[in-house]
């Protein structure tokens, strides 16, 4: 053996090689196209000392460039209260895992009973599951959970509006789960009701629709009625939020829907290059065993006193496969008991707050923007902290531009830019972008 870490031996690879019919790792790779595969010995210094070590990756990490974060677009710059990371490197969090036996896991269990139930007030829904992986993968599993729940319907309407990387990742799912995705139309950069009842209307096996809120150009769009419309033709309705707008936003209870999903990124988590995030997914009571993952309840001992256990658990590790809602195998706890932190601190008024600062940052980068001259809605609609801008001029060259001022200006969309602004954004930043803009 090479590597004195590897356990296989060369005996072993050659029983492993010949059982999958080949006789070398290098036929085993043979569909790997030579123009990308690495020949050459890896820079890897044989041995180092702690500190050197860490100097090599101060070293690596001092090449990232930090730059001022104007995007959105799913991943917002919030702002992170110093005592959670404190917390959460706390080794019992640290290394705590899926939480099989309730009687060492109480920890655990209890921070995921307190993560569902703020995220249940959150949405205002009934139930909250005990997280997913993401947003994306957590409006898969909604919609899943509308064809389950559909039985014989395998159709489900879902909203332009909706981030088009979700969009994709519903693709995927949908295409190896037999189900048919249907796009409703944007008019005027929001989902019309009157499309949606022609859709629901004229197709047939309509399981549910999904929309988002605000959608993907920062709109505040009106659900009125959307649920009523959809129950009439006994589809469900699913609405993917930003977690942290919800605090002033009309909640998905409010609304009548039926699952809510979405990004709890939101609240708290650094954008960490695009990772650990966490989903979440909150429904009606009458949907709870339909729900992916499992659910935290709380009962008494034999002692009487208060215990916390896994109430439901409908995932293929606990049941028959055939009859698991989802295969989905991980909770992302530590980062649900991230944002149960984050959300214990800050309290109703705070996340209200610093949704307001967000508001009025936005709506001030906006009307300054407007100002030069160089810059028009894309659309005539009310936003919150998110607004889609065209630009009357190179709009990469702009971009280029900011980036060489350390600014992330926005996200390229389109023909224009969707600019977001978090309560991180001082009123010097944003004089700042505008200024560069204005060039």
């Amino acid at each position: 053996m090479n590597y004195k870490y590897f356990p296989h031996t060369d005996a072993d690879l050659k029983v492993m090689l010949e059982h999958v019919g080949v006789d070398s790792l290098d036929a085993l790779y043979a569909q790997v196209p030579e123009s990308i595969r690495f020949r050459d010995e890896y820079d890897i210094p044989l041995s180092a000392s702690e500190m050197e070590v860490r100097k090599t990756f101060q070293l690596l990490g001092s090449q990232n460039q930090q730059l001022v974060c104007f995007a959105g677009m799913g991943a917002y710059d919030h702002y992170t209260p110093s005592v959670i990371p404190s917390l959460l490197s706390r080794s019992e969090y640290l290394t705590s895992y899926t939480p099989y036996q309730a009687e060492i896991s109480q920890g655990t269990l209890h921070y995921i009973f307190e993560y569902q139930s703020m995220m249940a007030e959150l949405t205002g829904m009934e139930v909250s599951n005990a997280s997913m992986y993401d947003g994306a993968t957590a409006t898969a599993e909604a919609m899943m959970m509308v064809v389950a729940a559909g039985k014989k319907a395998n159709k489900v309407l879902v909203s332009e509006g909706l981030n088009p990387q979700t969009r994709q990742v519903l693709d995927t799912y949908a295409l190896h789960h037999g189900i048919e995705l249907v796009t409703i139309p944007l008019e005027n950069g929001a989902t019309r009701l009157t499309t949606v009842k022609e859709q629901l209307s004229s197709l047939e096996g309509v399981a549910g629709v999904i929309v988002q809120q605000p959608n993907v150009y920062g709109i505040i769009e009106d659900f009125t009625n959307f649920a009523d419309t959809c129950h009439e033709h006994k589809a469900l309705f699913v609405m993917d939020s930003v977690a942290a707008d919800l605090a002033v936003l009309k909640t998905p209870g409010e609304c009548g829907a039926d699952i809510a999903v979405g990004d709890g990124q939101s609240l708290g988590i650094p954008l960490s290059y695009g990772g650990p995030y966490v989903g979440y997914m909150c429904c009606t009571e009458k949907l709870i065993r339909k729900m992916p993952g499992r659910i935290v309840g709380k009962t008494l001992d034999n002692r009487g006193q208060r215990a916390f256990v896994l109430t439901l658990q409908a995932r293929e590790q606990h049941i028959r496969r055939q009859k698991a809602t989802s295969n989905i195998c991980s909770n992302q706890s530590l980062m649900a008991l991230f944002v149960t932190i984050y959300m214990s601190l800050m309290g109703r008024q705070g996340l209200k707050e610093a949704a307001e600062q967000s508001y009025g940052g936005a709506h001030y980068l906006c009307d300054e923007l407007l100002k030069t001259g160089k810059f028009s809605l894309a659309y005539d609609r009310p936003f919150f902290n998110e607004f889609f801008v065209r630009y009357d001029g190179d709009a990469d060259a702009l971009y280029q531009r900011f980036l060489d001022a350390g600014i992330l200006g926005g996200v390229r969309l389109k023909d224009g830019l969707l600019f977001a602004v978090t309560e991180k954004r001082t009123r010097e930043e944003i004089d700042n972008l505008v200024k560069i803009a204005a060039l």
